[in-house]
């Protein structure tokens, strides 16, 4: 069978206008990778009938697949429900499993059941109900010329809910693609341009069905290979070899194998180790912290951290020296050191990881670094090793930018690649 194709289209004037940031389409588009379908497109739509019309009818005339996303609540702006209704010419009508649902959610919450809440419990009669387990608004499947279109809530959790229980499964029992394979590996330390340079010859070398993506991002370079073929088995083979040439050839910056999260490698490396860390954090805020016990099982390695944000705070409970702030400023050399020697003691990690800088394009009184200014030290059984680092964007991609840097930096300590 030929490669299925697929659109997202995604409604609703708040994603137009950036008050919500469309993690759907991301989502769904993710799932449908892992069967080999193909997603050809991904729309945005306002709450506007010609314009999701429109969206209909040109993705109905080039995909076989159509997921849509959003409308489908109580309130007047939800239109997407008896606009598909009258485009495949059905009518609503109450839906006696959907209605008892609703009603038992109002009654579990204790909320009166109001007559608006009657229309959850309206579909079209030409349609399958997408039972919604977790919420009132039930997604509908339709089908035209041998095409689906399934219609869900936009409330992300809502959404996978359905994608979950009813969609996932259907599409694996009715629709069979090319075998898809992908393999990731995570580099750091060296740019894009780079990175191309020194594996030009193995990308030149790769078949046509497998093709080689870089995904930069801060402070690292993900190598994604994607291959597409109709023997899973071979093709899984396959991808695995040039996945392990890229990586032979790599070897002095590569990070880990797989499309996980630097926190995620953090802990793998401490696990594996049988060590412990502790943060100090100045600038960042506790956000190394956040991103750190994101990981399950992060107890099992991460004592804890503090948010030495005053000079107060550094000097009381890391033990920083008065005299030395005085002298050089909290944005320092000295001052990263004795926050990560300081906190290693208290917590009583084998590794501690301090952060101290400057977020803002702004000068700050008293600091003699230059805005933009990160510096850090890690402290290990042996020995502390400081560094500084620049950051170049706003505040908040700065605090985003400095954590990684951290872990960056902590992770080349523990492998002795300073």
């Amino acid at each position: 069978m030929a490669n299925i194709r697929a659109s997202i289209i995604t409604i609703g004037d708040e994603l137009l206008i950036g008050q919500t940031i469309d993690t759907n389409s991301a989502w769904i588009a993710k799932q449908l990778n892992t069967l080999g379908i193909d997603v050809t497109k991904r729309i945005a739509v306002g709450d506007n009938e010609k314009s999701i019309t429109d969206a209909m009818d040109s993705e109905l005339a080039d995909a076989d697949l159509i997921f849509l996303t959003g409308g489908l609540g109580p309130t007047a702006d939800d239109i997407t429900k008896p606009l598909l209704c009258r485009y495949f010419g059905g009518k609503l009508v109450i839906n006696e499993q959907v209605l008892a649902h609703v009603k038992d959610i109002f009654t579990k919450r204790n909320r009166p059941f109001l007559e608006r809440n009657m229309k959850q419990a309206e579909v079209p009669d030409n349609c399958t109900v997408l039972f919604n387990p977790m919420g009132t608004a039930p997604g509908m499947l339709f089908e035209k010329n041998g095409k689906k279109v399934m219609s869900m809530p936009g409330v992300p959790f809502e959404m996978m809910a359905i994608m979950e229980t009813a969609v996932l499964p259907m599409l694996k029992e009715n629709y069979q693609s090319d075998a898809i394979e992908h393999a990731t590996i995570i580099t750091a330390g060296e740019g894009e341009s780079f990175v191309a340079e020194k594996i030009q010859d193995i990308e030149t070398a790769m078949p046509s069905h497998i093709k080689l993506a870089y995904l930069p991002n801060l402070g690292m370079v993900k190598l994604r290979l994607t291959g597409k073929a109709k023997d899973a088995v071979a093709l899984k083979a396959e991808v695995q070899d040039w996945m392990l040439q890229v990586k032979e050839r790599l070897a002095n910056i590569v990070v880990a194998d797989g499309d996980i999260a630097f926190e995620q490698i953090i802990g793998n490396l401490l696990k594996q180790k049988g060590k412990t860390l502790s943060l100090a954090e100045s600038c960042t805020g506790g956000y190394i912290s956040h991103l750190i016990t994101q990981v399950s099982g992060a107890s099992n390695y991460y004592k804890g951290g503090v948010v030495s944000y005053l000079i107060e705070v550094k000097e009381n409970l890391l033990g920083v020296n008065a005299e030395d702030i005085a002298n050089n400023g909290a944005v320092s050399e000295t001052v990263a050191i004795q926050m990560a020697e300081g906190v290693r003691k208290q917590l009583q990690s084998d590794y501690a990881l301090s952060i101290t800088g400057i977020l803002d394009k702004q000068p700050v009184q008293g600091e003699k670094e230059e805005p933009g200014t990160i510096w850090m030290a890690v402290a290990g059984p042996d020995k502390t090793v400081a560094r500084k680092f620049k950051v170049y964007y706003d505040r908040v991609r700065n605090k985003e930018s400095a954590s990684i840097m951290g872990m960056l930096f902590l992770w080349k300590f523990i492998n002795d690649k300073l």
